[in-house]
């Protein structure tokens, strides 16, 4: 892979397939103390003021790695991990853990500095290698070295392209967003005056493949690692899927699963619903069936015309979007089977 570049993710699934190998951490703690003392547990309840910490130098911000973990769950998961970071000279910033009592999975976030760590990132990966190894656990480690790149995929419909391009220019939206994409040049004045690329590849069913490639091959040469389908009216092949696994996220303006398909704010006006919502997921194979990663509503009464429901959902529509999207820029979500955890902003 490329210098900096995150890692191309792998399926954190297989891990909660088979039983915990009976394995011991305790030949492997190593227990990091100040001086050689311990701290007493009353330090952290004192009532004296704290000398304030000494600001930071300007952009000298230390660099964030996230660990994200998966597997069988074990009383000895989160201390292994801590004490794996520890002793490599990792400062762990934020911890979080979930554990699914009906899976028996287990699953963690971890934020660590890594600015004075004591070994290499390769010696680190290894250490993680053989401690996930033995506990049969997946991982996957990103050092935050490099934003990630986004091409955004449009039609027709602005919202939601507008929203994301706001956002980024505002600095609340840690990527780089260097093309978009899409089968009409309706959009195009929007991305120019943002200082983006904007490609139209016209799509057929005839050409479908062959224009997925196109598309594919130009991503990758810029470097893609996520794609947004911002009201794009197009059904990506399950080929397109393969290429960026959990790395597709699709809006769909509905609160799935129900009114999968086309044009649900029309079929929820003549069910007579009293909710509205979208969907943010991964897209998948099966349409609209990816794991969910964010979803909103709005309520609706028997008052509301077609036009009404559209212009509320839209609305639901950017802001569900833009919280996935946060979610995996962070790298706070874990995917397993088709269901997703997603850990706290």
């Amino acid at each position: 892979p490329r210098p900096g570049a995150p890692a191309a993710p792998r399926p954190m699934a297989a891990a909660l397939l088979g039983p915990l190998a009976a394995a011991s951490m305790d030949d492997s703690r190593h227990s990091v103390r100040s001086g050689g003392t311990s701290v007493a547990s009353e330090n952290f309840y004192a009532t004296n003021d704290w000398d304030p910490a000494p600001s930071p130098a300007k952009n000298t911000a230390a660099p964030k790695a996230t660990l994200r973990v998966l597997g069988r769950e074990s009383v000895n998961v989160n201390m292994a991990m801590a004490e794996l970071l520890n002793s490599h000279g990792c400062v762990v910033e934020h911890s979080e853990q979930h554990r699914d009592r009906e899976l028996g999975g287990y699953f963690q976030r971890a934020v660590f500095d890594w600015s004075a760590m004591r070994c290499s990132q390769e010696s680190l990966q290894r250490a993680l290698d053989e401690v996930c190894g033995r506990l049969e656990l997946e991982y996957q480690l990103e050092w935050g070295t490099r934003p990630k790149r986004l091409c955004v995929f449009v039609s027709k419909y602005d919202h939601v392209l507008w929203e994301i391009l706001l956002r980024h220019k505002a600095g609340e939206l840690p990527c780089d967003i260097p093309l978009i994409i899409s089968n009409h040049a309706d959009l195009k004045p929007v991305a120019d005056a943002f200082g983006v690329r904007f490609e139209v590849f016209k799509v057929t069913k005839a050409t479908k493949r062959e224009v997925e490639n196109a598309e594919i091959r130009l991503m990758e040469e810029l470097e893609i690692d996520l794609v947004v389908l911002a009201r794009y009216m197009q059904i990506i092949s399950d080929e397109f899927c393969a290429t960026y696994p959990c790395r597709v996220i699709n809006i769909h303006h509905s609160f799935l699963p129900a009114f999968i398909g086309s044009k649900p704010y029309h079929r929820a006006h003549e069910r007579g619903v009293k909710l509205i919502g979208a969907t943010a997921h991964y897209a998948t194979a099966n349409l609209d069936e990816g794991p969910i990663i964010e979803q909103g509503t709005e309520r609706v009464s028997h008052r509301d015309t077609v036009d009404d429901l559209l212009r509320k959902g839209r609305g639901v529509e950017r802001v569900v979007l833009l919280a996935a999207l946060r979610a995996h820029l962070d790298d706070r979500i874990i995917v397993y089977g088709n269901k997703t955890v997603v850990f706290a902003d």
